[in-house]
């Protein structure tokens, strides 16, 4: 087989990996929506408990020891605490905007994603920007300001899922570890807070786990694997096509997020979510414009 053929079935295999990655986390919500009868709080426990038991599972069956480089090493340990609470957050935000009806305020959090990125790489890692990415920029946050001057708030739940994704990644870049190992020792380090805080409801007796439905239980049990899988696949996918590529199909996520909440469940997208999603969706394609050429100029 020769090398061409070869490179054309692993970046076949990426693009599958990615589409199934970003296509399962766009339908999230009707996942977290069959949980309403559970809080977020204890969804959000329940999910550290079982993604750290299915990773550690995982990495055993793997061979995968480079967590126990990771566990000690105390700069490292730090730094997964920080992006761990980051994620946590992240986490709860998501189920907690899903089971209050906010689909559509999460889903503009990730298309603000992108432009949050950029911003953080201005501050945090010294790169400029150049003027059509400043309009890109400029766009995104004319959509927030919109939506916040129409309703007279902000939104606080778009912007907090950007923002902790965002810094989630960064500090994860910074870091250069492994995705698996790395998520594993995060949850680690979040397990003793969400033992104590279900053991705490459970005896208050108001612990859903054992409580409500089997369906309920089993639900909250495969938050391990469905946390852990599309982010497995995803590391797959991305050592296999082009960042740029990558790059586009992360909008697949919240365009079926965006339509689950306007479809399925009714949420209210009225004229200054339009105008507000308008504005972002041109800072994206200014943005996606902008990576488009740089690779051009690269690659000339």
């Amino acid at each position: 087989m020769s090398l061409s053929v070869q490179q054309q079935k692993l970046y076949k295999s990426g693009l599958v990996y990615a589409l199934i990655s970003y296509g399962i986390w766009g339908i999230f919500p009707l996942y977290w929506k069959m949980l309403l009868d559970v809080p977020p709080p204890q969804i959000l426990a329940h999910r550290v408990i079982w993604s750290l038991i299915f990773l550690f599972l995982m990495l055993v069956w793997r061979r995968d020891r480079i967590f126990l480089q990771y566990l000690s090493s105390p700069k490292i340990l730090g730094t997964l605490l920080l992006s761990g609470a980051l994620i946590g957050g992240n986490w709860f935000t998501y189920i907690y905007a899903v089971n209050n009806n906010h689909i559509v305020d999460a889903s503009l959090g990730y298309y603000i994603n992108p432009m949050v990125n950029v911003l953080l790489g201005v501050v945090f890692m010294k790169e400029r920007l150049s003027r059509i990415q400043i309009i890109a920029v400029a766009f995104a946050f004319a959509g927030v300001a919109y939506l916040t001057f129409h309703y007279g708030r902000i939104p606080i739940l778009s912007l907090v899922l950007a923002f902790s994704f965002g810094l989630y990644g960064l500090i994860r870049k910074k870091a250069n570890l492994q995705s698996m190992p790395g998520l594993m020792v995060e949850t680690l380090l979040l397990a003793p807070v969400a033992l104590w805080y279900l053991w705490h409801v459970n005896t208050l007796g108001a612990g859903s786990f054992g409580h409500s439905s089997r369906l309920s239980d089993i639900l909250l049990m495969l938050g391990g694997p469905v946390t852990a899988i599309p982010l497995f696949w995803f590391g797959i996918a991305a050592t296999r096509i082009p960042l740029s590529t990558l790059g586009f199909i992360q909008y697949l996520s919240p365009t079926i997020q965006l339509l689950i909440g306007i479809l399925v469940f009714s949420e209210p997208f009225n004229t200054a979510y339009m105008v507000s999603f308008g504005l972002v969706w041109i800072g994206l394609g200014i943005y996606t414009y902008s990576v488009i050429l740089a690779i051009k100029r690269r690659n000339a």
